[in-house]
C-alpha cells in the first residue's frame, strides 16, 4: 500500500513539474539528434526596454531597415553602394561637427590618406599623446570623411588628437590592404610620438582591424601602443559567436548575418582563411604581449559574443582588459545615437581608460 502511494506521489510530482515547465518551454527544449542540437524557440514579442535613455529608446522602436538583404552582385554595384552611403553620411557628419566642434585636416602619412581630428582644447596631460583610429563599416564602407564619426566623438570627449586612417577596402583592395595601411600609419606616427603615448581604437570592423593590427605589430617586432580600444569588434568572421544567433533580428543595426554581413566578410577575405588571426583576431595568440584594452558592447548587439570572447582571451592571457556593456544597445549605437547619454558615457569611459594607461 505504501509503495502504491509513493508511486502515485511521484506521478503527481512529475505531472506538476510538466505543468510548471509549460508546453512552450518543452517545445523549446534541445531536441536530441536535431540539427546541431539546436534549440527551437517559440515566436515572441520583445518590448523596448524601459531601462534606457529616451534617445536610445526612440531608435529601438523604429522598424528594421528594409534594405538589409539587398546584396550587390558585382564590383560596380559595390562601388555604387559605397558612394551612395558616403553621400548619405554627409548631413550626419555636419551635425556631428556642429554638436562636437573639432578641426579636421586631411593629409597623407606614408602614402596613406588620413584625417587628423583636433579638439578645440587638448587636455594638458594629452599634449604628448595621440590616438590612431580605424573606422568601422564592414571593411567595405565609410571611406573618406564618412568614417570620421567615432574619431570626432573620441577627440571631443577625450580632449586628445586623433588620426583616422582612411584605409583601402574592397572590392578593389581586399585583405590585407587595410591591415597594411594601419601598420604603416602607426609606424609613421611613432616616429613623432612615443609608442607608449599612442593608442589605437576602432569599432566593429575597425575594432577587429585594431586587434589584428596589434597582432601584426607583434609579428613584425614593432613597439606596441600604450593602450587599445575595441568597440564591439568583428573579431570572428566565421559566424561562430552565440549572440550572432540569439540577438538576430533584435539588433537594430546588423539585424542578421545572412545576406549583407556575410557578403562583406567574403568580399574582404577573398581566398584567405577566415580563421586567420589577422582576419579574425579572436583566434590569435595573446600570450606574447598585448596592451591594456577596453572593450565596449551592448545587450542587443549581435557582436556581443565577439566582444566577450575577445575579453576572455585577453584576460586568460593575463592582459588587463575592461568590458563595458550598455543596456538595450544594438551594434555600435554609442556612435550612431551620438546625442544619447549612453554615447557620452561610453566615450568618457574609453577616454578615461586611455588617460590611465597612456604614457605622458
Amino acid at each position: 500500500m505504501k509503495r502504491n502511494i509513493s508511486i502515485i506521489a511521484l506521478a503527481l510530482v512529475m505531472a506538476m513539474t510538466s505543468i510548471l515547465i509549460g508546453q512552450g518551454q518543452q517545445e523549446a527544449a534541445v531536441q536530441p539528434g536535431g540539427k546541431n542540437n539546436s534549440r527551437h524557440v517559440p515566436a515572441r514579442t520583445i518590448p523596448a526596454p524601459t531601462t534606457v535613455s529616451p534617445e536610445l529608446k526612440k531608435v529601438i522602436t523604429l522598424p528594421l531597415r528594409s534594405t538589409m538583404n539587398l546584396v550587390p552582385k558585382t564590383s560596380e554595384e559595390w562601388r555604387s553602394l559605397v558612394a551612395s552611403e558616403a553621400q548619405r553620411h554627409k548631413p550626419v557628419l555636419a551635425q556631428l561637427r556642429s554638436l562636437f566642434p573639432v578641426g579636421i585636416q586631411s593629409e597623407l602619412k606614408a602614402g596613406v590618406r588620413t584625417y587628423t581630428v583636433t579638439p578645440e582644447t587638448i587636455a594638458e596631460e594629452n599634449a604628448n599623446r595621440i590616438l590612431v583610429h580605424l573606422h568601422g563599416g564592414g571593411y567595405v564602407f565609410n571611406s573618406g570623411e564618412a568614417g570620421l564619426g567615432e574619431a570626432i566623438l573620441m577627440a571631443y570627449y577625450g580632449k586628445i588628437k586623433v588620426v583616422s586612417v582612411d584605409y583601402r577596402m574592397p572590392p578593389d583592395f581586399p585583405f590585407p590592404a587595410a591591415l597594411n595601411d594601419a601598420v604603416v600609419v602607426y609606424n609613421e606616427i611613432i616616429k613623432t610620438y612615443k609608442p607608449s603615448n599612442t593608442g589605437i581604437f576602432g569599432t566593429s570592423a575597425g575594432g577587429g582591424l585594431t586587434a589584428a593590427t596589434v597582432l601584426k605589430l607583434l609579428e613584425l617586432n614593432i613597439a606596441l601602443p600604450g593602450a587599445v580600444g575595441l568597440g564591439t569588434p568583428w573579431a570572428d568572421l566565421t559566424r561562430t559567436g552565440d549572440t550572432l544567433f540569439t540577438n538576430e533580428y533584435i539588433d537594430d543595426v546588423l539585424i542578421t548575418y545572412e545576406g549583407f554581413l556575410d557578403a562583406c566578410a567574403k568580399l574582404y577575405t577573398g581566398s584567405h582563411n577566415m580563421k586567420n588571426p589577422l582576419i579574425s583576431p579572436v583566434y590569435g595568440d595573446f600570450t606574447k604581449g598585448f596592451p591594456a584594452t577596453i572593450l565596449t558592447s551592448g545587450t542587443r548587439d549581435m557582436l556581443l559574443s565577439d566582444t566577450v570572447r575577445m575579453h576572455r582571451k585577453l584576460r586568460q592571457a593575463g592582459v588587463e582588459a575592461d568590458l563595458q556593456v550598455f543596456e538595450g544597445m544594438s551594434h555600435a549605437q554609442y556612435i550612431l545615437v551620438f546625442t544619447s547619454p549612453e554615447s557620452r558615457e561610453a566615450f568618457q569611459g574609453i577616454a578615461r581608460f586611455f588617460g590611465n594607461h597612456l604614457g605622458k
